[in-house]
């Protein structure tokens, strides 16, 4: 029996015309925007000044589909865009939504940057462990032994641990999860968006398309089942022993929650010092 509704519960935050998604069957990019919609409507943030960046990517949709300012940018330049936005109006709550390879491949140098410098922006890294969009290729988070387009005998390269990137870089949060995690992982990104100064929210998503169906979980279920099996909670963890191997845990959790001056604090304390 079929039900129908006049109305979705998250109608106010998606632009209805660009649904449904494009998306492949058992992605796991639907479930966080789900649960970045549902962490939005917890918290107390304007609609009105809130910005959504994205670069190029199966995860750059997402900026598509919600109903406030959004930009998609080029690839690997989400970062240096959401700067220049919050410096500009110190009022907007700027997040970036993106993937591995666009935040920590051609975009990684924007990154360690944005962190160190400690802008007030909130950066969500859906990390499918490919370049989902254009094929399957190896990308920077692709554990070892894994196989792609581009490393058919498995892989040899020595992937990131993205939230030690973070931490090593000066994040004032880190957290990560997967999309299994519906609800903590909602949680997270809701810490986040109230959190003063460069956050960081990681979340491992499925790409059965590409990567899925070379590394055994051809299915969305498959590795929802994995990552049943292998996630492992540890909060305040130090992120340098989090890493991630095909095979073994996946370590999720909260890692970092501190406090320090933004960027934006800063240059007001420098103008306040020059003007007295």
């Amino acid at each position: 029996m079929e039900i129908e509704g006049e109305h979705h519960p998250l109608d106010e935050y998606l632009r209805a015309d660009r649904i449904p998604h494009i998306w492949c069957p058992g992605c796991g990019l639907g479930t966080v925007l789900n649960g970045f919609l549902h962490a939005l409507e917890e918290t107390d943030i304007d609609l009105k000044n809130l910005a959504i960046v994205s670069g190029i990517g199966c995860t750059g949709r997402i900026a598509g589909y919600i109903n406030v300012d959004s930009y998609h940018t080029t690839h690997g330049r989400a970062i240096p865009f959401a700067t220049g936005l919050k410096l500009a109006n110190p009022k907007l709550k700027v997040v970036v939504i993106s993937g591995d390879g666009d935040l920590f491949a051609i975009g990684g140098n924007h990154f360690i940057h944005a962190a160190r410098r400690n802008i007030d922006m909130t950066v969500i890294c859906v990390n499918n462990y490919n370049y989902g969009m254009t094929g399957g290729q190896l990308g920077p988070t692709t554990p070892l032994e894994s196989k792609t387009t581009t490393t058919p005998y498995g892989n040899i390269e020595h992937p990131f641990n993205l939230c030690h990137v973070a931490h090593a870089s000066g994040a004032v949060y880190v957290a990560r999860w997967t999309a299994l995690h519906a609800r903590r992982m909602k949680d997270s990104i809701k810490e986040a968006l109230n959190k003063k100064g460069f956050s960081f929210v990681e979340i491992i998503a499925s790409c059965p398309t590409t990567y899925g169906r070379r590394n055994k979980m051809p299915t969305g279920l498959d590795t929802m089942k994995y990552y049943k099996e292998k996630s492992v909670i540890k909060h305040g963890i130090e992120p340098e022993k989090a890493d991630i191997e095909i095979g073994g845990e996946i370590i999720v959790g909260k890692f970092v929650d501190i406090e320090k001056p933004t960027f934006n604090e800063e240059v007001e304390k420098l103008i306040r010092r020059f003007h007295k």
